[in-house]
């Protein structure tokens, strides 16, 4: 007899089958990262780095070929170590880097890995105000990384972007060791060369080296596929990510550098910008993180072996485009959107405004329809974090379920009848009295998902 946990997987496939997934963080791997991420690598210990000889540089055949000295801690790597190597020079071709380390367990411990890197305790990070988009691991004051260094918060300005004015005068006024763009609800595309240009001036106002850091978890697959700028063509020296997303990959991190490589083994002679993709290396492992998972690596791997192909442009490029159909659409129904739309995945609502609901209340009469996305707060919102004034949405999955522009009507128009539900029931606990219809339209839901498969199907 199987395990329960077999049963709640088989209702989570359907829940998947017969729902349309909007939150922009989430996404469906292929049948090939998925085989991956199952295989018999989950029984490897393999503490350590793989001979970065080569990559990039050698055919892939070269790279899962040669049997090599490697940096690790245990015998038997022969496969892991080909494996690992591949998944570094397909994520160095993908995004134009130097070196690649694919060990991180989740983006928010590659953030943490590239802070150790670079920073003492004390030391000064300006990154964007959680308030107006930025993440977690940017300095809230629950993580423990806050508790380390001291997080400088840069804000968004009237139309939604970046206030590069309040960054580069913030820059200036305080000494700090590292600057970062990165975020989790923003919808617009960063302006990386004016943010090298702060950087430069604020090393000559304070004397020293700062670490140009993007966070780019949202965005790595349009940067992949070419349809968004790569922050590491500007002069950025590390560019953190996630791999699923619009990657489309693991659940997993990635961390991106321009310098020297060099033996992980070694000490560093001077701690630099050039030495940062070793000083990284160590500060993943042994400094932040024990045996990578290399049953995720390999699944890294093929995701970014399917990301350099054609179609993996095509497919990013119908992430934007499916993404600015439906703010149009949304608009046309008097949906109030932050920044006025997107021109990326991410769309954000002030449901507040639009219809006088809070998000959680939004985001739950949603669920019960099969459309799934996720209160998120404003800036300025005053609703608190679980009862926030917005919601954030986006089109990575559904693109890849095969949702074209077309289809962004008819969400728009279902979201339209759940807010004016919401609206007339006031309250979460009066969504009860409308079950039947939030019921009829999750029928309506279901009939459409169900023609566009999961791509494990």
């Amino acid at each position: 007899m199987k395990d329960l946990v077999f049963k709640l997987i088989d209702n989570e496939i359907k829940r998947q089958t017969e729902g349309l997934e909007l939150i922009p963080s989430e996404n469906y791997v292929s049948k090939e990262v998925l085989e991956a991420m199952g295989s018999v690598l989950t029984n490897k210990y393999s503490e350590g780095y793989p001979s970065f000889e080569g990559v990039p540089g050698w055919t892939e055949d070269e790279i899962s070929e040669k049997v090599l000295p490697n940096y690790r801690y245990y015998g038997g790597q022969t496969n892991v170590d080909r494996i690992e190597r591949l998944a570094i020079d397909r994520a160095c071709k993908l995004f134009h880097a130097d070196h690649a380390n694919v060990q991180p367990h989740s983006g928010a411990n590659a953030n943490e890995a590239v802070y150790f890197s670079w920073l003492e305790p004390g030391d000064k990070v300006l990154a964007m105000n959680l308030g107006h988009g930025g993440h977690l691991t940017h300095g809230s004051p629950v993580t423990r990384s806050a508790h380390i260094y001291e997080f400088i918060p840069y804000g968004t300005d009237k139309t939604g972007d970046i206030d590069y004015d309040e960054m580069e005068k913030l820059a200036l006024a305080e000494d700090i060791k590292l600057l970062l763009v990165g975020y989790s609800a923003f919808m617009k595309i960063p302006d990386f060369e004016r943010v090298a240009k702060i950087r430069e001036k604020a090393e000559k106002k304070w004397g020293h080296e700062i670490l140009l850091m993007a966070d780019m978890a949202h965005v790595a697959g349009l940067i992949a596929a070419g349809v968004h700028p790569n922050p590491l063509d500007y002069g950025f020296n590390v560019m953190t990510t996630t791999t699923h997303k619009t990657l489309r990959g693991p659940r997993g991190g990635l961390i991106l550098t321009k310098g020297k490589v060099s033996s992980p083994l070694k000490a560093v002679k001077s701690k630099s910008l050039e030495s940062i993709p070793t000083l990284i290396d160590k500060a993943v492992f042994p400094g932040t993180q024990g045996g990578p998972l290399e049953h995720v690596i390999a699944a890294k791997a093929v995701a970014f072996g399917e990301a350099l192909k054609p179609d993996f442009k095509t497919y990013a490029k119908n992430i934007v485009k499916n993404a600015k159909k439906l703010s149009e659409e949304l608009k046309k129904r008097d949906f109030v959107l932050q920044g006025g739309g997107t021109e990326n995945h991410l769309i954000l609502i002030n449901i507040m405004e639009s219809f006088g609901i809070n998000g959680k209340m939004y985001e739950k009469a949603l669920d019960m329809i099969g459309l799934t996305l996720n209160a998120n707060a404003l800036p300025g919102d005053t609703g608190g974090a679980f009862k926030p004034n917005g919601v954030r949405l986006g089109t990575p999955a559904i693109t890849t379920r095969g949702l074209g522009e077309k289809e962004m009507a008819k969400l728009a128009s279902w979201m339209e009848q759940v807010a004016k539900i919401c609206q007339k029931a006031k309250t979460e606990a009066k969504l009860k009295d409308y079950e039947k219809e939030l019921d009829e339209l999750h029928q309506e839901v279901t009939a459409v998902a169900i023609t566009f498969p999961l791509p494990t199907a």
